[in-house]
């Protein structure tokens, strides 16, 4: 027996996707990146590596030692009107008697024209710290621009700069700076001229080497396929990833600098208008501080070039284990 079902209505067929509707579809559903992310992200990225450093460098109680040393030092420095007065170097009002020994009123003696030797120091702070750090900044500049282009310009233009760098390396470089001081006008952009351009070649040395390094890994060659020039190529890729040497170099560069103009203005190469702790050497040498025992004298001034090149030494050292993860290993 057969029984008759119900025919079953045809499907009405389903009317193609719309362009828009398709669109919509396929839209991600994340939310709208912000204005400017690209900035903040790179903001925030700057202030996570920062913190990351801060975090490290406190591990290092030499490290912290010495920056507490420079903060103090100079903030003496830059406010040294405040502290000692702006007639401190004055010669003909100076307070005291010459060569008063220490006391009271002067805790550390007076010089030969009866200037107090503790203002007299505080404002030999400013030129020393100055031409510190701005001979050494000079120097870290040329020996990064050197080593940099010496280690991604291979051929003839690398063997002649290194040739070059090698003569400066065997050349003593307090002769050096010497001459130069010696024929140019005695003024402070002389001497800072004369310890940038001769103390350069170590860190010459340096940047090449890790330049060499960076320019091996395979992001280098792909940037070139892609057709990066060697402007783009030393600035975006090289020179950010020799950044933390340089800056390592710097701090250690900074002690040997104000120990080079300390040994220039002593040597009487200085600018004679200026107080610097050099040139308080100097004056204590010419007034005859050494045979007569003056040792008031001769002693702040040498103890604190010491404690400025030891601090920056400290800082330079700690600067260098943080950003090196092997030195810091074994530290």
């Amino acid at each position: 027996m057969t029984t008759d079902s119900a025919p079953t209505p045809p499907s009405t067929p389903t009317p193609p996707p719309t362009p828009a509707s398709a669109s919509a579809a396929a839209a991600p559903t994340a939310p709208a990146a912000p204005g400017g992310s690209a900035r903040s992200l790179a903001r925030a990225r700057r202030r996570h590596s920062a913190a990351r450093f801060w975090r490290e460098y406190r591990t290092h109680r030499a490290g912290l030692f010495g920056l507490a040393v420079l903060v103090l030092i100079a903030l003496a420095a830059v406010f040294a009107p405040l502290l000692v007065g702006s007639d401190a170097q004055s010669v003909t009002d100076a307070p005291g008697k010459p060569m008063e020994s220490p006391s009271a009123a002067y805790p550390l003696g007076t010089d030969q024209f009866g200037r107090d030797l503790l203002g007299l120091l505080v404002w030999g702070a400013r030129i020393s710290l100055s031409v510190g750090l701005l001979a050494a900044v000079l120097s870290v500049a040329i020996g990064t621009l050197v080593g940099i282009t010496a280690g991604h310009f291979k051929g003839w233009y690398a063997t002649v700069i290194m040739r070059i760098t090698d003569w400066f390396l065997v050349m003593p470089t307090l002769v050096l700076a010497i001459a130069l001081a010696a024929v140019m006008s005695g003024t402070i952009w002389t001497i800072i001229l004369a310890i940038g351009v001769t103390t350069w070649p170590t860190t010459a040395r340096l940047v090449r080497a890790q330049t060499l390094a960076v320019e091996s890994r395979p992001y280098i060659e792909r940037a070139q396929a892609l057709g990066g020039g060697h402007g783009h190529i030393m600035a975006r890729h090289v020179l950010p990833n020799v950044m933390p040497l340089v800056l390592a170099q710097t701090t250690l560069v900074i002690s040997g600098a104000i120990l080079t103009e300390a040994t220039l203005a002593f040597l009487g190469l200085g600018d004679p208008t200026n107080v610097s702790w050099g040139g308080l050497l100097q004056d204590a040498r010419e007034a005859g501080a050494v045979s007569a025992g003056h040792w008031w004298y001769l002693a702040p001034p040498g103890l604190a070039i010491a404690i400025v090149a030891l601090a920056f030494t400290l800082c330079g050292r700690a600067v260098e284990s943080v950003l090196n993860p092997r030195l810091g290993a074994t530290r």
